[in-house]
């Protein structure tokens, strides 16, 4: 009867470490809220400048970003004698790549658009999410370079769903993955995250970012400078 009730005790003691384990989604991301600075850290961080570089099969390219809070996107892209640029506000979106041949702007492809939007809003993609008409799902955890990660599906109100690997001891974002397309074919655009600093103004970045393209790296991130809106148009 003793050993019964030990057993019981046992199961008991496992059930109520898994409920205190467990993870919800908001769990997750508020917890990546906070290790980038909080709510009222983030509420500050209205216009962004990041300066970097792309090295792509030896041939290096300049790249400048630009964001104002909700207003717009900038990508400059200076490569090959070229200067090249990639617009994204939250009506439309237009593309300049005369590196690649084109002679005059074209509209942003659509798929390549609703992800852009998604990265207008510099308060933070999730914070008050429910209010933005976001939809978030906790997919359970999943390695990402050996590096257990919890897995998010955000659905946004634009249509876009992109999903969010969370590092689980860190809660820093390491890797998005998306659907877009290439030659009419639907392939997995992803992005990796690294090299997590604060700049001078103490907001957090990640100052390294991997995708299909090759890795760029950010030598200089500032933070709330006055930025032009018709840069946007």
């Amino acid at each position: 009867m003793k050993s019964v009730i030990i057993f019981c005790l046992f199961i008991m003691i496992m059930v109520i470490a898994q409920f205190a384990n467990a993870q919800t989604v908001d769990d997750v991301i508020e917890k990546n809220i906070a290790a980038m600075g909080g709510k009222d850290k983030l509420a500050t961080l209205n216009s962004v400048r990041m300066e970097g570089n792309l090295s792509v099969q030896g041939t290096d390219v300049n790249i400048v970003i630009t964001k104002l809070h909700n207003v717009g996107m900038r990508n400059d892209i200076s490569v090959m004698s070229t200067e090249n640029y990639q617009i994204a506000t939250p009506t439309g979106g237009t593309v300049f790549m005369p590196v690649f041949g084109q002679a005059s702007p074209q509209p942003m492809p659509d798929d390549q658009l609703k992800s852009a939007q998604t990265a207008l809003d510099l308060h933070g993609t999730f914070v008050n999410y429910k209010e933005k008409g976001t939809q978030l799902e906790l997919l359970g955890k999943e390695a990402v370079d050996g590096v257990d990660c919890y897995k998010v599906k955000a659905t946004f109100k634009n249509g876009n769903v992109t999903v969010y690997f969370y590092d689980a001891k860190t809660n820093l974002l390491l890797k998005t993955s998306t659907e877009g397309s290439a030659n009419g074919e639907k392939v997995d655009v992803y992005t990796i995250y690294s090299n997590y600093k604060q700049n001078a103004d103490g907001y957090w970045f990640a100052y390294t970012t991997t995708n299909s393209r090759g890795q760029t790296d950010f030598d200089k991130i500032e933070t709330n400078i006055k930025v032009d809106e018709k840069i946007f148009k």
